[in-house]
């Protein structure tokens, strides 16, 4: 079982940036490099969608259109957490941002193929 913490969160005006960590504990450790880690979020009446995901090697990254070029995931292995740079942020973006890992090499944008899940952290973006 793994356990994901997320924390950063918070209100913040149009143009502004946050800097989101998910903590990982539980199956972790030396194996914490053999999950891919992903950033979702979801807005009230939509559904969840991956907003970043990197691969257990840190050699591939994903981002939607949406995203790109302003958001930005990063890992620290020794400390078992993976970040979410987010700039230049809108009010489109404000959203319970969730962090979610799942066993394998590949990273899936479909929030349906990932295994764990932490408990989300508020991001609102005022205009």
């Amino acid at each position: 079982q793994v356990q994901l913490v997320e924390s950063g969160g918070g209100l913040v005006q149009a143009g502004g940036s946050l800097r989101l960590s998910c903590a990982a504990s539980g199956r972790t450790g030396a194996t914490f490099n053999t999950y891919a880690m992903g950033w979702f979020r979801q807005a009230p009446g939509k559904e969840r969608e991956v907003v970043a995901a990197i691969s257990w090697s840190g050699s591939r990254t994903y981002y939607p259109n949406s995203v790109k070029g302003r958001f930005t995931i990063s890992e620290d292995n020794a400390k078992n957490t993976v970040y979410l740079q987010m700039n230049s942020l809108r009010p489109e973006d404000t959203a319970v941002y969730y962090c979610a890992a799942r066993e394998g090499a590949s990273v899936p944008s479909s929030y349906l193929e990932w295994d764990y899940w932490g408990q989300g952290t508020q991001v609102t973006v005022s205009s």
